[in-house]
């Protein structure tokens, strides 16, 4: 058996509403008057009025600090770049999350953490994060260390399940998870419609995760009940994630939400009954706010309320999607509203990524208030 015991999650300084990162980017983009309509139609149709990103220039119109001060925007920011900016920028936002799941579990002590598992798609090093985390975090140096890399926005769920295997292997295993996105440095400013959605839709932020074998002595846990993953192939051509010269290159057509909408009543079917469960016991929804349409495609072939679906369109409101961490916040967001009442119930979640992958969990509250 496996436990979620502890959450955290936390944010980069630079806070902007939609309208003010529209502007940067219009005029970044140089674009013409029928571009500047679409970028604004697009931004306003995304259910975000907040992102979070390290990069202060966001909320400029001149004198930036990591892109250029040149009429035509030129030189773009390398790749490299890029990559030297996540690496000082990541470790302080991942000590944030972990910080902040310390704060709900006071006296745990992380020396006792067997295995630290580090997820990341918007930047990589080496050494990298996951031992810069052992050194500040002092943890044992002969931890255990994954990495799980490139998936996107449902690699949250491979690490719970490398996670849950852990502590089916040894009850013993305690298992620390740090998902951290910095999506914003691949802002890209060619004009074209994967690029406009890609750029209205994106932020940063970092989730961390206590999974244990043994159910702990916290008052609250989610217990790890099952998996299920699918793939569409019809949509691998419809999201994709790959390197470009200038910065991380995001495909992101608008067929998603259709392609998801297809797949998401037989991946639940699947789901269910590795539990043999129809669902009666499902009181909470923890689903990826990929973007608006997804959640509404999703509502609309399960029966699920936009209420029910609250706790995703708040995070997509005020954090944007995040990629990895993303479901994260969502679920935390309900983590930190259960009650003795709740013990007992259900949480079912999805995320979903390139390939068209398509992920599915659920998880069982448990409560010792009860």
């Amino acid at each position: 058996m496996s436990y979620i015991s502890a959450i955290g999650t936390a944010n980069p300084p630079h806070r902007f509403n939609q309208s003010t990162i529209a502007r940067f980017m219009e005029k970044t983009m140089h674009l013409n008057s029928y571009d500047s309509r679409k970028l604004r139609t697009i931004f306003k149709a995304s259910g975000i009025d907040y992102r979070y990103t390290v990069l202060e220039d966001y909320g400029k119109e001149e004198s930036f600090s990591f892109y250029p001060n040149t009429a035509d925007s030129e030189p773009f920011p390398s790749t490299g770049k890029r990559q030297l900016a996540f690496q000082e920028h990541a470790l302080t936002l991942s000590l944030s999350a972990v910080k902040n799941l310390q704060a709900s579990v006071p006296h745990y002590n992380l020396q006792t953490i067997t295995h630290l598992i580090v997820v990341c798609c918007t930047g990589m090093y080496a050494p990298g994060l996951d031992i810069e985390l052992v050194q500040k975090l002092n943890l044992s140096s002969s931890i255990q260390r994954t990495s799980i890399t490139f998936m996107g926005c449902y690699a949250a769920f491979n690490a719970l399940k490398v996670a849950d295997a852990f502590c089916k292997a040894d009850s013993k295993s305690k298992v620390l998870i740090v998902c951290t996105e910095l999506c914003s440095l691949h802002f890209q400013k060619q004009p074209t419609d994967d690029n406009f959605l890609a750029n209205a839709l994106f932020a940063d932020g970092s989730a961390a995760i206590l999974v244990e074998g043994e159910a702990s002595k916290s008052t609250k846990r989610l217990k790890l009940e099952a998996f299920h993953s699918d793939l569409a192939p019809e949509g691998q051509h419809d999201m994709a994630w790959s390197i470009g010269d200038l910065g991380f290159e995001m495909k992101l057509s608008t067929y998603v939400p259709d392609i998801i909408k297809k797949g998401i009543r037989t991946l639940t079917n699947v789901l269910l009954q590795k539990i043999s469960d129809n669902g009666v016991g499902i009181r909470y929804f923890a689903i990826h706010p990929g973007g608006k349409k997804i959640l509404e495609a999703i509502q609309q072939e399960l029966g699920i309320t936009e209420e029910q679906n609250y706790p995703a369109y708040n995070v997509l409101r005020n954090y944007g999607n995040m990629s990895s961490p993303t479901v994260i916040f969502v679920l935390n967001e309900i983590f930190k509203t259960i009650t003795a009442d709740d013990d007992g119930s259900r949480i079912l979640s999805f995320a979903f990524g390139p390939g068209l992958t398509l992920e599915s969990m659920l998880l069982k509250i448990e409560n010792s208030n009860a």
